[in-house]
């Protein structure tokens, strides 16, 4: 079967962009519409790549998300080869503080060596894991380094552009009814996150997570307190190289219910300083909030749909970031090649039913 050269890729996030970009790298024609690309998920996140240290125990993503780790050091260089724009990517490793030992203690650190591996951790903390392999990357970063890539290879990036109606005619998709008109394409790719089942009748939801950042002075820059990233009990810290430090996240099934709480901030406040009591004496710089796209399983949905010009990649919930790559790969084979990997078997929307 010949490739489709137009494609429309739904949803401009860092999945969306990631996938358009492979495509696009492949010779097809793409287009982006995004409701508001400010609205992404990706803008919201701590950009962790910690498969290991959130300890993901289904085999089938575990094996996802360690093929996408592995991805990153060159996927980041070629976004950047071709943006210009550094995307932050940061191999710090992971340090998985406990307040009580597990039962399974393999690669345990006892508490001298924990608190040698990290000065100014809680007392109360009686050993961890570490995990060097992980890391992170500057989620805003690589979102400006996507978006950059894309309008340099010419893919056509519509902001403010909402697909209200997703129109089929028996197991094709005929075209979309948009905030702009109606448009068309050979084929179609939905990445539209948190906001999917207001498309398609799929199983993803929305799924709030507050945030917040603390600034390190400038002088301090040279002697960061932290140059790890922190997997804690009850929060993450995610120190960047400019001297902000993120601290997350909360997770709330409200829908889109926005804005920070004080609760929430509250809750991150506390769990972040009892875990790095250093932190409590730096200022606050910025709050956010964001929504995943949270399935029941917790596992993407990715590949093949109900309908046979329509491929999906989406419910990547916490791991989008951590995805992307392997996201891009996959749905770029699927879409260009016609090859349906072993990985995204169970990633299929057909496991709801």
């Amino acid at each position: 079967m010949q490739a489709a050269k137009e494609i429309i890729v739904i949803g401009g996030g860092v999945i969306g962009l990631a996938t358009a970009i492979e495509l696009r790298l492949l010779g097809a024609e793409v287009t982006i519409l995004c409701q508001d690309f400010q609205a992404a998920a990706g803008h919201a996140a701590a950009g962790m790549l910690a498969p290991q240290a959130e300890q993901i125990s289904i085999g089938s993503m575990l094996d996802l998300c360690l093929a996408s780790r592995e991805l990153y050091p060159s996927w980041v260089q070629k976004i950047e080869s071709i943006s210009g724009v550094d995307a932050g990517y940061w191999q710090c490793g992971i340090l998985a503080p406990h307040y009580t030992q597990p039962e399974q203690n393999a690669q345990w650190l006892a508490a001298p060596t924990i608190h040698r591996q990290q000065s100014g951790l809680s007392e109360s903390i009686v050993g961890g894991y570490w995990y060097p392999a992980d890391g992170q990357v500057n989620n805003r970063a690589l979102l400006r380094s996507l978006f950059s890539a894309s309008q340099s290879l010419g893919v056509n990036f519509l902001d403010g552009v909402a697909v209200k109606t997703i129109h089929h005619s028996q197991e094709r998709i005929t075209h979309l009814e948009t905030s702009e008109g109606n448009m068309s394409a050979q084929h179609y790719i939905l990445a539209t996150g948190a906001w999917s089942q207001q498309l398609l009748p799929i199983e993803v939801v929305p799924r709030k997570g507050q945030m917040l950042s603390l600034s390190v002075p400038p002088e301090q820059w040279d002697h960061l307190p932290l140059q790890q990233v922190l997997f804690g009990e009850e929060i993450y810290i995610v120190p960047r190289q400019d001297g902000k430090i993120v601290i997350g996240a909360t997770s709330e099934n409200v829908g889109f219910t926005p804005q920070n709480t004080s609760q929430g901030v509250q809750q991150l406040l506390n769990a972040a300083t009892r875990l790095f009591p250093l932190l409590q004496d730096l200022p606050i710089h910025e709050t956010w909030w964001g929504f995943r796209p949270a399935t029941p399983d917790e596992l993407p949905i990715l590949g093949t749909s109900a309908y046979e010009n329509l491929t999906l990649a989406t419910g990547h919930y916490r791991n989008g970031i951590l995805l992307a790559p392997i996201t891009a790969k996959l749905i770029a084979d699927v879409v260009w090649h016609q090859q349906v990997d072993d990985l995204l078997a169970a990633m299929s929307w057909e496991r709801f039913g």
